[in-house]
């Protein structure tokens, strides 16, 4: 069987799995054996590859940091965090929304999850837009879109497992998202004050608050910023590797929660739960993609699309336009951790090929792809959101974040036009 043929019938059987129900892992593996079975090679491939692809210690700090942000988000001592910059924040047009974004941004630096964020601010903040009036698609819309910042921050969950895959420096690779994130942070606040501006009906008059209640909010969340320094001095400062910081991350998160009288065996069991379903689901997706990565190497597909792509002898952004729309149409169907296993064995030797810096493509490839999160029909976010607050369709949700994309493609726009912003601020603190 040709290259050509065995892609199509791969493609054509993943699609039918999908089709059928079967979650993406268990198709993603099915196709594989299957190929694995072609290829006449010994089925102890399956066992070598998930344990090459999953032997990392560097992947030791993804459970560490899930378990922040699980924690702090079933414990909701992110409660204060909110009501914080609720404190600072609320004077401008659409000062809860905005509090919202903000908020987004420093859990960030305590839980690379977009799904955390959006069932951790889903909890906290709508009731209280709610309460005010603020247009509930304005508002879901915004929480929904908000968690976007999420795997930006270090330390991102996405760029750990994309950093450890391809064999990159982590600490340079989470420091390369700092920048960006707080450029996506400024865009989105953005965008909210200029809905608001646009529509007045949107949100409700500012509410303006004493320096008192200000200052108290901030004593209140001196702990937060306690931790996220600990945690982001470790790192950068080389003290720590990334595993140990996220451990520290984890015993400090224990901590504060203790110190907030929010802990109690109950929560504490149910984010060690959450921990394990969520790290075991995401190394399974990579030991499936793994095995399936080494099917299409051995069948020369990835050769094959190698050479078609760079065959076509097109300007090297023209491939990159092209790659970030397969990804906005992809984020329809599948989440980013999906897409980042299904694709990157033929977008990697594409953009090294091409001479495109791994680190910024990180950053590029995160951005691109976490929009899935806000994408219709099948956006997780929204999913979530749905489920929280059962009253409002699923349209609400997605007309009030789709503004926000627009914010996200613009920046993918700046990077690609000064790729220099990612790597700035890792070359200062690094070298």
């Amino acid at each position: 069987m040709s290259p050509e043929i065995f892609l199509i019938v791969s493609l054509g059987a993943l699609l039918i799995c999908l089709l059928m129900g079967l979650e993406i892992a268990w198709s993603v593996g099915l196709v594989a054996l299957c190929g694995l079975v072609y290829l006449g090679q010994p089925l102890e491939q399956v066992a070598s590859t998930v344990w090459t692809s999953t032997n990392s210690f560097t992947m030791t700090a993804m459970p560490m940091f899930i378990f922040m942000g699980c924690l702090l988000g079933n414990t909701r001592v992110n409660d204060y965090l909110f009501i914080a910059v609720d404190r600072w924040a609320g004077r401008l047009p659409g000062g809860l929304v905005i509090s919202v974004i903000l908020g987004n941004a420093a859990f960030s630096a305590m839980c690379g999850s977009s799904i955390a964020a959006v069932a951790t601010f889903g909890k906290v903040a709508f009731p209280a837009m709610e309460s005010r009036n603020y247009n509930p698609s304005y508002a879901l819309g915004s929480i929904a879109a908000s968690s976007v910042l999420a795997p930006v921050f270090p330390p991102s969950i996405l760029l750990i497992i994309y950093g450890s895959w391809q064999g990159l420096d982590i600490v340079r690779l989470l420091a390369c998202g700092i920048v960006p994130g707080l450029l996506l942070t400024i865009l989105f606040v953005l965008v909210a004050i200029l809905r608001v501006k646009i529509n007045p009906k949107l949100a409700p008059t500012p509410i303006s608050y004493t320096m008192g209640e200000k200052l108290q909010s901030l004593y209140r969340v001196a702990p937060f910023a306690l931790l996220i320094a600990m945690v982001i001095i470790a790192i950068f400062g080389g003290y720590m590797t990334p595993t140990e910081a996220g451990a520290l991350g984890a015993f400090l998160s224990i901590v504060l929660t203790i110190l907030y009288k929010r802990l109690n065996f109950q929560r504490f069991q149910q984010s060690l739960l959450d921990t394990l379903k969520v790290t075991s689901f995401s190394l399974f997706i990579m030991a499936m993609a793994s095995l399936m990565s080494h099917v299409f190497n051995a069948t020369g597909v990835i050769l094959l699309v190698k050479d078609v792509v760079l065959g076509l002898e097109l300007n090297r952004y023209v491939i990159l336009l092209g790659i970030l729309v397969m990804y906005l149409i992809m984020g329809c169907f599948f989440d980013s951790w999906s897409m980042l296993f299904l694709t990157f064995p033929f977008v990697m030797p594409i953009m090294n090929s091409l001479g495109f810096d791994p680190f910024w493509w990180g950053i590029v490839y995160v951005l691109a792809a976490e929009q899935s999160t806000i994408t219709p029909p099948f956006g997780l976010a929204l999913f979530v959101l749905r489920g929280m607050v059962p009253k409002y369709p699923v349209s609400t949700i997605v007309f009030g974040a789709l503004p926000y994309l627009a914010a996200i493609y613009l920046l993918i726009g700046v990077l690609v036009v000064f790729p220099d912003i990612v790597d700035w601020l890792p070359a200062l603190l690094l070298n």
